[in-house]
């Protein structure tokens, strides 16, 4: 049955992801970016499309419209980028879940919220499970978003509670493909690019910490799942791959299939990184029926192939 479904930040990697995956499926679809860190360019396949709309909007103002369903996905989701102005990242996280719960109340939609694996923080429990409170730094130069994203829990949880609203709330872990932004400072990005233009590859630490990383094409199929379930699952709902890898080994991983000759540097840790991330999906699998399918070299091979065809547009 089609559906009119909101995507905010429906412009950026996930969510113009997201976008083809429901238009293909025939709902209609408004996507809704202010474009800060979203792209007209990754939507561009869509908007010839009768059943696609974009809207550019900033989710800290109130959006009046009519909708089924929502995926908030609007925030900013590298450090580089959320950091760059941490007042208005929690003002996107914070007053944004309030506007778009407000929409959700009024129209009575169904509305899932992106949360991230960051709002354990850097973790005593490993793997992280749902019901871990995490270890966040409220002060930290990641806080803004850190903090933000729980916020924006608890919001969908008081609304649900007090108004009886139908949510959905997901903690997305490292997650990459295609559409990722060159300059996110991401590390599956950072490390591609630097091989592909033969430079040094940067790794901050010792290269010895974790982390786990999900292809986005099994991220999407995750998130509609969630979408999909009933009433009575409201998550939070960890998605993501549960195969650990530190990050020395996705640089080599990285190096060989791109064949370069680029070296390893090594520069200090940044302040309240986290030492190890990786999911527990016990939840997802018997809540969704999900789990991811592909294999980390398999996708770094499509990421790669889409960094080359960027480099080489220049």
């Amino acid at each position: 049955m089609s559906e009119h479904i909101t995507v905010t930040g429906g412009a950026g990697f996930l969510g113009s992801h997201l976008c083809d995956k429901l238009v293909a499926l025939g709902h209609e679809v408004l996507c809704v970016d202010n474009y800060f860190t979203g792209l007209r360019a990754n939507i561009r396949q869509l908007l010839d499309n009768p059943n696609f709309e974009a809207l550019r909007h900033d989710v800290t103002y109130p959006l009046n419209i009519e909708t089924d369903q929502i995926y908030n996905l609007a925030c900013p989701a590298s450090p580089i980028h959320y950091q760059f102005d941490p007042v208005q990242t929690t003002k996107t996280s914070v007053h944004g879940a309030i506007n778009v719960l407000g929409l959700a109340k009024r129209t009575r939609a169904k509305i899932m919220q992106a949360s991230t694996s960051e709002v354990y923080g850097d973790p005593e429990v490993h793997p992280q499970v749902e019901s871990y409170w995490g270890r966040v730094n409220p002060i930290g130069p990641r806080a803004c978003y850190d903090e933000g994203k729980r916020c924006a829990e608890t919001l969908f949880f008081d609304y649900h509670k007090q108004h009886d609203l139908e949510i959905k709330v997901v903690r997305i872990f490292n997650t990459y493909g295609p559409r990722m932004a060159e300059n996110d400072g991401r590390v599956v990005s950072n490390f591609i690019v630097q091989a592909l233009k033969g430079e040094d590859i940067t790794i901050y630490g010792d290269g010895s910490q974790t982390r786990s990383f999900c292809y986005v094409d099994d991220m999407i199929d995750g998130f509609i799942a969630m979408m999909e379930t009933d009433k009575s699952c409201t998550g939070p709902v960890n998605l993501g791959n549960p195969g650990e890898y530190s990050i020395a080994e996705l640089a080599e991983n990285i190096i060989s299939l791109c064949g370069t000759r680029s070296r390893i540097v090594y520069r200090p840790l940044p302040q309240d990184d986290p030492r190890q991330r990786c999911p527990d999906i016990s939840l997802a699998k018997e809540a969704l029926g999900w789990e991811p399918r592909v294999p980390l070299k398999d996708g770094l091979r499509e990421t790669i192939g889409y960094f080359r065809r960027q480099l080489d547009m220049r």
